[in-house]
């Protein structure tokens, strides 16, 4: 598989007991971690000269990313470092530095809010980058067998009706149109100075498509195989991520696993619970204002429901906002009446104008059960270096996928600390700088 990397933002992890944060490039002991493009890159990639290019290719492979999270339904019966970018996998994301096994073997893995089991790519994957797992050269791994609790909570498992004692062996899909086959393991697993003994992960051993992380994924969703699930006595459920702006060269964000050193004061919404996508975190979006017009939207678009899927969800793997068809068009029409034009389009951006317009502008403001967002400029306009151009950088959801989702996305969630307190069901919200 041709690595194509795009971009790679890579944040300090906060373990739960204590906070990293550098001016130079840090040692391995510093539990850090570094932009592919940035000062202190391992990579030596060149400094990018146009970072909405990069957002615009990213954002170019959200309607993957919805597809996906459109095909997340429930399973029949039967401070580690985060960075933000894309590689050969065609999403854009973030990563966590994380370490496997005993003696730990250093994995950069997607952190993925929407899924739950964790996978990596083992030694004689089929399909896999030169990165991978030595599962043989670990004193603590062992794989799964069938019998065990944990092979039924996988999606796609693969085991005999009846007979001899078999490993857990199970097929899924990710990002659209990619798959992999992997064995349920467990092993030591290892974020900042905490380590989990006996996590359960997946080992790859053969991957289909372009889609698939090429060193493996973490998942931080709801679901029973999450890291939140198998850390709960370590975590309590609880975690939360600062997310630094695409177009910082110097910059840092974190992780925060664990309820202590979270914010005290933060505004909170609740976290609905949909048992058909149990890995998604859904919360309730009650209204969107552009400047003081509040948007004229028929409260069905916007209403939670478990059985269709439809309402919204914050994500960390999809890059721009994208809301239902008409939410947007309600938006985008008082958006370009408060503005004026002309506009153009850019990419996946259709409301672009002069920047000499920006002054008026209005904030974009989401309205939640209990809790408003006024999402800062920088989180609502995306700006072109290659002409004197803004746009509003949000879309509609492409119309080839499920049309009744909406999903607030990492570039309007950079700056703030976004908080997950599952043990409380409540999603908090915070401006913070993250660069």
């Amino acid at each position: 598989m041709a690595l194509a990397i795009t971009t790679f933002l890579f944040i300090t992890l906060l373990s739960t007991t204590k906070t990293l944060a550098f001016n130079s490039c840090p040692s391995n002991e510093q539990l850090s971690v570094i932009p592919i493009y940035g000062k202190c890159s391992p990579f030596n990639t060149p400094k990018p000269t146009s970072w909405e290019n990069i957002v615009i290719n990213m954002a170019s492979k959200d309607p993957q990313r919805l597809s996906y999270l459109s095909s997340l339904v429930a399973q029949k019966s039967n401070s580690a470092p985060i960075a933000s970018g894309q590689q050969v996998f065609n999403i854009g994301n973030y990563v966590v530095r994380a370490k496997i096994g005993t003696p730990g073997q250093l994995m950069f893995m997607v952190l993925d809010t929407s899924s739950d089991t964790a996978w990596v790519p083992c030694s004689g994957c089929t399909g896999c980058t030169s990165t991978v797992f030595t599962p043989n050269t670990s004193s603590t791994y062992g794989s799964t067998d069938c019998s065990v609790p944990e092979c039924t909570q996988v999606k796609g498992k693969s085991c005999p009706a009846a007979g001899a004692p078999s490993a857990c062996f199970f097929n899924q899909s990710y990002g659209g149109a990619s798959s992999f086959y992997a064995t349920l393991s467990r092993d030591s697993l290892r974020l900042g100075t905490d380590v989990m003994p006996n996590y359960s992960f997946g080992c790859i051993s053969a991957v289909s498509g372009s889609s698939i992380p090429p060193q493996g994924l973490l998942g931080l969703g709801r679901g029973s195989m999450s890291l939140l699930s198998q850390s709960m006595s370590l975590y309590s459920g609880v975690f939360s991520y600062c997310l630094p702006s695409f177009k910082s060269y110097y910059f840092s964000g974190s992780l925060k696993l664990g309820p202590l050193g979270q914010p005290k004061n933060i505004r909170t919404t609740p976290l609905l619970k949909n048992p058909h996508r149990p890995s998604l975190y859904y919360v309730n979006l009650t209204g969107i204002s552009v400047g003081r017009v509040l948007v004229p939207i028929a409260p069905e678009l916007l209403a939670f429901d478990p059985n269709t899927g439809a309402g919204t969800i914050i994500d960390s793997g999809t890059v721009i906002t994208r809301f239902v068809q008409p939410i947007y068009n309600a938006i985008r029409d008082e958006f370009r009446n408060q503005v004026k034009g002309p506009f153009t389009s850019l990419g996946a951006f259709d409301t672009c104008f002069a920047s000499t317009n920006e002054a008026v502008a209005p904030a974009i403001i989401l309205h939640f059960t209990g809790m408003d967002l006024v999402l800062p400029m920088e989180n609502s306009l995306i700006h072109s270096s290659a002409s004197p151009l803004a746009c509003l950088a949000m879309a509609a959801a492409p119309a080839n996928v499920n049309s009744l989702l909406n999903v607030i996305a990492n570039l309007q969630q950079q700056n703030l600390r976004i908080l997950f307190d599952t043990a409380n069901s409540r999603l908090g919200i915070a401006r913070e700088l993250c660069n």
